[in-house]
């Protein structure tokens, strides 16, 4: 039986189903038969009978089975995998033997019944062959869940699971659990944090109460793993995950935790597919609530354009806009590969008549300007950026080439290109810069704001800032990852030095909606929560790893860079702070300088910008940009 559960629509293979199907059709019409005479269908034979009912059913029995297996097949059932079975395809067969049915009772009428199958017939015949075909469905997903392995089909001694959470999350992870013994998984108690549910039973696995000895809880149950099932829906507390966590650390438990509620309600995952938990976890960031509605009426049949495509916001940024139906996506990234990379995810993903790769440097005024006369987009999202805080120290020249000529240049294209908006990826280190990186996002920002006031403009110009993007290059969680598989030590700058971060995916769902609030001339804030402390992440990290920080693992001080700040700021003195639609974006207004001294300042330090030392290029910037702060070194 195991060939009727693999993929391939082989001819053999569907020809068995079908005989399968055609067999279960038949006995199904043949008893309902049986049953309306009692087992004694009357025939040839019987003189005092007038109707030969016998003859009848042999007679309409394969033309019946025909049909109905004619209309199960322009359906789409033999196009499916047999052991996957949920509602549509129960609607799919019920759909199917009901529309026969009709058929045959509008015949009936038609025909004032003669020469036609009874009526209490159809409705038997209709009622078994629904049975019989959702039973072989039915039979072929338990066999296939219950005695069907994963891998080299080995089975192996199921770990035994406690769940924290009865919700209806843990309920879904403990269903998939038993149903599914080749994840090797067994629940055997629930965890529940209220109490209110002490001593009941969800799909037979016991409740107990939350311990504060988890030690304890693992030898009581002889447990080898700890599930965390929060309702994502519900206010969950990080700090309860990480104690959680931590608790179960000391008790030597494995932890791992369902997925976020965005892969639940997408389908991309089911509860069962549990992973580890991760720091984003511990930050107690609620989930963004976007208005997908105004995102895609911006992006809908548009041409969008994605600078610094192949980068952490860049390419989420290409994730999220292709699910927006845009007439093209253009993706751009002067790194040959990293385009490449995106490309497949996104061919894989189906959206290979959408994407328009393009490996090019924003600087190329040539080639950028036949992208925007060919393609036309409407909509730019600019964030090809050098972003290193501590590299662009050291080359302050290429930072301004990069982040404020080439902001300049496509800004001037796009206006002259009639680009309906432009958003520019900024930074929260453009706020009171001290770093060459966050001063070179801070003139780009005021290139923008100064080009969206110039005369004749009709392109709406717009900035988004925001701070640190967990798991981006460069960003502590990668850093901190690499010196725990080294064996420590972890290396933070300060004890008090904090930051405002972000997940890749809410950065870029929050930079989509603000391109739909923008007017023009907007510096847009994303709602970062509160700053955390970079030694929190880096205890938390050593203990998602199984390892107590001073103990298994080191943690030791290397001092601020040059450049860097203690703290973060989400504020500049000269802009106005207001609100919003969105509850988490805010917006700065400030005034503009005027677009000919901007250009006439770029122009004149562009030519000679490789001539100065490093020192002079950040005092070039200090008089462009008052409130920057340059370390000399």
């Amino acid at each position: 039986m195991n060939h009727l559960f693999k993929t391939s629509l082989s001819p053999l293979r569907t020809l068995g189903v079908v005989t399968i199907y055609a067999a279960l059709l038949a006995i199904a019409f043949w008893l309902a038969f049986e049953l309306r005479f009692e087992f004694q269908v009357p025939g040839s034979a019987e003189g005092e009978v007038d109707v030969n009912w016998q003859a009848i059913r042999v007679g309409i029995l394969p033309w019946l089975v025909l049909v109905k297996l004619v209309f199960l097949l322009a359906l789409g059932e033999f196009r499916g995998i047999l052991h996957f079975f949920r509602l549509p395809d129960l609607t799919r067969i019920f759909a199917t033997l009901a529309g026969t049915s009709l058929g045959l009772v509008f015949l009936w009428y038609w025909k004032q019944g003669e020469d036609c199958i009874p009526r209490s017939v159809i409705l038997a015949d209709l009622q078994f062959s629904f049975v019989f075909l959702c039973g072989f469905r039915l039979f072929c997903r338990v066999y296939a869940e219950s005695f069907q392995q994963e891998g080299n089909g080995s089975f192996t001694r199921a770990s035994r699971v406690g769940i924290l959470g009865t919700g209806d999350v843990g309920a879904s992870v403990a269903a998939d659990l038993l149903a599914k013994r080749g994840l090797g998984m067994k629940p055997v108690l629930f965890l529940d944090e209220d109490g209110g549910k002490l001593g009941k039973r969800i799909h037979g696995v016991p409740v107990e109460n939350l311990p504060e000895n988890f030690q304890l809880l693992r030898s009581r149950f002889d447990l080898d793993k700890l599930i965390i099932a929060p309702n994502w829906t519900d206010h969950y507390s990080a700090k309860a995950i990480s104690e959680w966590v931590s608790k179960a650390n000391e008790a030597r438990l494995d932890t791992e935790i369902v997925p976020s509620l965005n892969d639940l309600a997408t389908g991309r995952v089911q509860a069962s597919h549990l992973r580890r938990v991760e720091v984003e976890d511990l930050l107690g960031r609620s989930p963004i609530d976007l208005d997908s509605g105004q995102i895609r009426s911006l992006l809908e049949g548009r041409v969008v354009m994605v600078t610094g495509a192949g980068g952490t916001i860049g390419s989420e940024l290409c994730r999220q806009v292709v699910r927006h139906n845009p007439r093209r996506l253009l993706m751009i990234d002067q790194m040959e590969g990293s385009v490449f990379h995106l490309e497949q995810q996104l061919l894989d993903d189906g959206y290979g008549t959408i994407i328009v790769p393009v490996v090019a440097d924003i600087l190329n005024e040539g080639e950028m300007k036949r992208l925007f006369g060919r393609f036309k987009p409407s909509i730019v999202f600019h964030a090809a950026a050098h972003k290193h805080v501590a590299m662009m120290e050291r080359q302050a020249s290429e930072a301004i080439k990069n982040n404020c000529l080439g902001t300049a240049l496509l800004s001037r294209l796009a206006a002259e290109a009639d680009v309906d908006r432009f958003i520019f990826i900024s930074t929260d280190k453009a706020i009171n810069p001290t770093s060459v990186m966050g001063a070179t996002k801070r003139l780009a920002e005021m290139g923008i704001l100064a080009r969206q006031a110039a005369k004749g403009n009709s392109t709406r110009f717009m900035a988004v800032r925001f701070g640190n993007v967990l798991g981006s290059s460069g960003s502590v969680i990668p850093i901190f990852h690499r010196q725990i598989a080294k064996g420590g030590p972890l290396t933070v700058t300060h004890p008090e030095a904090t930051r405002y971060f972000m997940t890749i995916p809410e950065a870029a769902g929050l930079v989509l909606q603000s391109g739909t609030l923008g007017k023009g001339g907007e510096i847009f804030v994303l709602d970062m929560g509160e700053p955390v402390l970079i030694l929190d992440i880096a205890r938390q990290m050593a203990e998602l790893s199984g390892l107590t920080p001073g103990q298994d693992i080191e943690i030791c001080f290397t001092g601020l860079s040059p450049g860097e700040k203690l703290h973060e700021e989400i504020q500049h003195f000269s802009e106005n702070l207001a609100k919003t639609e969105h509850p988490r974006i805010l917006l700065f207004t400030s005034d503009s300088i005027e677009l000919e001294v901007m250009e006439e300042w770029l122009q004149n330090l562009s030519g000679r910008l490789y001539d100065m030392d490093n020192l002079a290029v950040k005092q070039a910037l200090r008089g462009q940009v008052p409130e920057y702060t340059p370390f000399m070194e």
